[in-house]
């Protein structure tokens, strides 16, 4: 491993060297706040200051804070580094599970490596290579369709690499699978929730899955000491869904306002879209859907809305030294709170269902939505799946939702009900849906997003050809420049970009990576196999 030097105060950066983005971020002056995380981060993590000059802070997240920094190697070069600090709370087995997938699983096929780890007491500092990127949220609408067939290529190959070692990496997005557009490099980051498959490579990710059950059975965090040999690393859609566990959830949902397909800058269900529909009932209301699990949480709040005319219960027992026998119910009763304003004793009483549910809202495949206990490498493949979606429609994030009530409507609401509820029986899940909801066909959707069809198109359900963002609705006007020019600008645009000659396989690429179904959902490595990659494989 290289030696690394700190580079003294007064030096410059080589312009030669820099790209233009980098040279717009080192003439930006920092802010005073980032000024004093920089100066914390010294403080609280002193060896760094020997090693790395610290310029600015370039992430923040719920468990970390990334930040960029230079060093100077033996040989006299000058080299980036991302430095990882850790929220002091994390735990020293997830730290070390951390590092122990990017050591072994890192460094090669797309997937983040690491050079060092710095600890002083509870922090602990991750050094990676600096991978120079742009943000997807301003390239998602620029990139041609090659672009996209090739980053969908090499996500699915970084993803293939760490399922071969047992990794579930559970948060996959595009603020973690950093794109070098100009030097077409890719990276895999961020395993802070990975999990492992039973056959895992990963030893810590088995001490972190027995945390987790220890936790599970206990209801309190459980301390699993570390192996001897590992020691030294621990440092907007009126459709309402239900998931019955067979019982209707406990407390009833009511979801936002559908958005419309037209472009816009924000997310197609985003909840500040300015195209919504009338919420007004009418005959042909959209179907209130339900997704039926109760969690511990949820009773506790549901509780809240329970009507005041509920009976009174009956007078309690005196109290005995003898412990009491769970309650037990007659399977064959089934609740009667379903779209109602309180809460029936059946669904009270049904056990807390614990599963997984890590991941980034908009990202989460149905099988964790409805808490499906067995989750696997499926769900990474799902949302690669929503990833392609975004790329191909031209809108990010595409789904937006504020509980996973609304994320599994949005989901149903593209892919259908019926389709919904046949994948959820499968896994073990029932989903109840007030009305059918049709599976939309996924080209027509993505070109009506990206303007390559008219918002009208009758192929799409009424709610979709009637909201419209204002922008659209004037350009669209029969007979106005902004109709021609923007016709005539996006159709010379669409061609030089490929977008008007994107084949079908792509389409059937995406209905197979968002399959609702976990078990026969496509895999990353099979998924490298389909028929749009073949001149990619043959290079």
């Amino acid at each position: 491993m290289e030696t690394l030097q700190r580079l003294p105060a007064s030096s410059t950066h080589s312009v030669g060297d820099v790209k233009h983005c980098e040279k717009e971020t080192n003439k930006r002056k920092i802010s005073r706040d980032v000024e004093m995380d920089i100066e914390y981060l010294y403080e609280v993590v002193p060896q760094l200051s020997r090693v790395f000059r610290i310029t600015d802070k370039i992430g923040e997240g719920t468990f970390s804070s990334v930040y960029l920094g230079e060093a100077q190697t033996s040989d006299g070069t000058r080299e980036k580094f991302a430095l990882k600090h850790l929220i002091p709370t994390s735990h020293p087995v997830r730290i070390a599970a951390e590092l122990q997938c990017l050591t072994v699983a890192g460094g090669k096929e797309n997937v983040m490596g690491v050079t060092y780890c710095f600890r002083k007491d509870h922090h602990v500092v991750i050094v990676m290579p600096y991978v120079e990127h742009q943000a997807f949220v301003d390239i998602v609408d620029t990139l041609s369709f090659e672009e996209v067939r090739q980053y969908i290529y090499h996500l699915l190959k970084a993803l293939k690499h760490i399922h071969e070692f047992g990794i579930i990496h559970r948060d996959i997005k595009p603020t973690n699978f950093l794109y070098n557009r100009r030097e077409k490099k890719y990276a895999l980051v961020d395993f802070g929730l990975a999990q492992g498959t039973p056959d895992t490579q990963i030893e810590l990710l088995k001490v972190v899955k027995s945390q987790k059950a220890q936790k599970e059975s206990h209801g309190k965090q459980a301390l699993v000491p570390l192996p001897p040999h590992t020691r030294s690393c621990a440092p907007h859609s009126s459709t309402k869904a239900a998931v019955k566990r067979p019982c209707p959830n406990s407390r009833t949902k009511h979801s936002k306002e559908l958005m419309g397909l037209c472009k816009t800058p924000r997310s197609v269900f985003g909840e500040r879209n300015l195209n919504s529909i009338n919420p007004t009932k009418s005959p042909t209301d959209k179907p209130e859907v339900h997704v039926i699990k109760p969690t511990k949480t949820d009773d506790v709040i549901a509780r809240k809305f329970v009507s005041t005319k509920r009976r009174p219960l009956p007078a309690r027992a005196p109290v005995t030294s003898q412990k009491t026998k769970p309650v037990t119910l007659n399977p064959s009763l089934t609740c009667n709170c379903y779209m109602t304003d309180r809460i029936c004793n059946i669904c009270l009483s049904r056990k807390q269902q614990v599963a997984p549910r890590a991941g980034t809202p908009g990202f989460r495949a149905p099988e964790v939505l409805t808490k499906c206990p067995d989750q696997g490498t499926a769900i990474d493949v799902w949302s690669a799946g929503v990833i392609l979606l975004s790329l191909l429609s031209g809108r990010y994030p595409f789904f937006k939702a504020n509980d996973d009530l609304m994320a599994l409507t949005q989901i149903m609401t593209i892919r259908g009900s019926r389709e919904t509820i046949q994948a959820a029986k499968k896994f073990g899940k029932a989903v109840v849906c007030s009305r059918e909801l049709p599976r939309l066909d996924l080209r027509i959707l993505c070109e009506t997003l990206r303007g390559l069809r008219p918002c009208g198109d009758d192929s799409l359900p009424a709610e979709f050809q009637a909201s419209r963002h204002p922008a659209d609705v004037k350009k669209a006007q029969p007979g106005s420049r902004a109709e021609k020019r923007s016709s005539a600008d996006n159709a010379a645009e669409s061609h030089a970009m490929g977008w008007d000659r994107v084949p079908d396989d792509v389409y059937d690429l995406l209905d197979k990576l968002l399959d609702l179904n976990p078990a026969t959902r496509i895999t990353a490595a099979t998924a490298l196999q389909h028929p749009v990659f073949k001149d990619i494989r043959d290079e």
